[in-house]
């Protein structure tokens, strides 16, 4: 049962008797509060603490706002109650239930003697988590059901509480989401260890196996305010050495509930981080140090709703990942496209232009492979441009850029790289195509050779659409070669083409003007 009621009033205007002698009655121990006094007012240290307004014959909006602003500024998170007065009001002051509550009080007593009912149910919501919406608001929601903070989440923690799940938000990625995660609920709840560990799925059912996310121990709980530096910490990387999952949280992730024990001296709890109907995860909390309090009801009241948005921020982030590797991503080969060979270009020639270095770009066309489609079918000449991106990507370094252009077109970027060495890179990878055998997927033994062009920045083109197309154009005059052979943009390199020596005379596709600046 609450313990202590605060009477906000004007002295001029003290509690009715009737209200009084009904919280005395209901065993509930209260003081009068003079909302005219000045300055900031503390309350006791009691855990449960209502303010209480009784609306006597005087009241009216403009009275009322003034209570609901000073009691907030006072006593920040406290709820406000309202009781109408025993003796009658005048019908110019008599104002609904539902206009109070737009003023701000969480509840209203018809008269004193439901006080100490309406305190208890207070006091049941509380304890629950649960929160009323007003039925305009659960209208609006068109039936979604929105996880809710704790009735008595007030003043520090409650910031902190809705801090965190604004930043959930802005997390990228899964890693980056736990580490939000983790950051808050420690700024909330001390603890020696928080974990937030990944399930795996088999065969539709929850493995127990629990893969550690992220962690994060009292040594990077520093005392910075979350919502003010706590960037700072956020992408601290010294986290604490991550521990297996606990039993508590193998049971927690099998149950699909908080679970809370004592195991072996350390107090744990784990909660499930469940996202449409799937566990994605286990909230791990241990408490290991001598004479470690065990986790209350209360904070497990506050941890239930919030493990709701850190499930979701967590399965977004997953989505947010996937949606932008796949607009980034060959579907067919797995390869880069088109639009991140734009990105990829345009960063690594700002580079080139900065430290005066060279990016070279490599453009190969498959021969004749409309052949292998006329003969053996579109399937397998599609199985046969995978087996040709196994074939060019081990002969590349990690930090060149393969993608496939469209078609049975691929373009390899190769930054830092002129043109003799780019040279010798196509003619690897010209030499293992021809050599390759591929199957199409269906035991078939056939072989493919690709005609090479090539351009380098800035000898050849100063932009990245430029550099593109003399590779391209190098490509074509491979092809009139006699195909399965390379080209260079320049007739400095002309030397080096095979099967042919003559130099190729391409026109220029930039300006230059007087004072040698370049217009690409």
């Amino acid at each position: 049962m609450i313990k202590q009621v605060i009477i906000v009033a004007d002295a001029n205007t003290p509690p009715a008797t009737e209200l009084t002698e009904s919280l005395i009655s209901g065993g509930i121990s209260f003081f009068v509060q003079d909302l005219s006094e000045a300055g900031p007012i503390c309350a006791p240290a009691q855990d449960e603490l209502v303010l209480l307004h009784e609306i006597g014959s005087e009241a009216n909006l403009e009275l009322l706002r003034s209570v609901i602003a000073r009691a907030n500024a006072n006593w920040p998170g406290l709820p406000v109650i309202a009781c109408r007065a025993a003796r009658p009001c005048s019908r110019e002051c008599v104002l609904d239930a539902q206009t109070l509550k737009k003023l701000g009080f969480c509840a209203v007593a018809d008269n004193p003697a439901q006080l100490p009912a309406l305190l208890r149910q207070i006091e049941d919501q509380s304890a629950t988590g649960d929160f009323e919406l007003q039925s305009d608001t659960r209208n609006a929601l068109n039936g979604i059901v929105v996880p809710a903070l704790p009735r008595a989440l007030r003043g520090e923690r409650l910031r902190k509480s809705f801090t965190l799940l604004a930043a959930l938000h802005l997390a990228s990625d899964q890693k980056e989401a736990g580490r939000v995660a983790l950051a808050g609920i420690a700024a909330m709840l001390p603890a020696d260890r928080w974990t937030i560990f990944l399930t795996e799925q088999t065969s539709g059912a929850v493995s127990q196996t629990l893969t550690p996310l992220a962690a994060r121990s009292p040594d990077a709980n520093r005392a910075l305010p979350f919502d003010g530096e706590w960037q700072m910490e956020l992408f601290d990387e010294t986290h604490s050495t991550v521990e297996d999952a606990s039993k508590t949280t193998h049971e927690a992730a099998a149950r699909i509930e908080a679970v809370r024990k004592n195991e072996s001296g350390r107090r744990v709890i784990a909660l499930p981080l469940v996202n449409e109907d799937r566990v994605l995860g286990v909230l791990e909390g241990v408490r290991e140090r001598a004479g470690a309090r065990m986790f209350s009801r209360s904070e497990v009241s506050l941890l239930e709703p919030l493990a709701v948005p850190i499930a979701a921020a967590l399965a977004n982030s997953v989505r947010i990942a996937d949606a932008e590797r796949l607009s980034l991503t060959d579907d067919l080969t797995k390869l880069h496209n088109a639009r991140y060979l734009r990105q990829f270009l345009v960063n690594e020639i700002k580079r080139a232009r900065r430290y005066h270095s060279k990016v070279a770009a490599l453009f190969l066309d498959l021969d004749d492979f409309k052949r292998i489609n006329d003969l053996h079918g579109h399937l397998v000449g599609s199985h046969a441009l995978m087996e040709m991106a196994s074939v060019i990507l081990p002969s590349v370094r990690d930090t060149d850029c393969v993608v496939r252009y469209g078609g049975d077109e691929f373009v390899v970027i190769l930054p830092e790289t002129g043109v003799d060495e780019a040279w010798r890179v196509a003619d690897r990878i010209r030499a293992k195509i021809e050599q390759h055998r591929f199957t199409g997927g269906r035991r078939l033994d056939f072989s493919l050779s690709a005609s090479f062009g090539i351009a380098v920045f800035p000898d050849h083109a100063l932009s990245p659409q430029q550099l593109v197309a003399c590779a391209d154009t190098a490509m074509y005059e491979a092809k009139a070669a006699g195909k399965n052979c390379l080209r260079i943009m320049s007739g400095e390199a002309a030397g080096k083409n095979q099967d042919r020596g003559e130099s190729l005379t391409v026109p220029s596709l930039f300006q230059r003007i007087p004072d040698e600046k370049l217009i690409s």
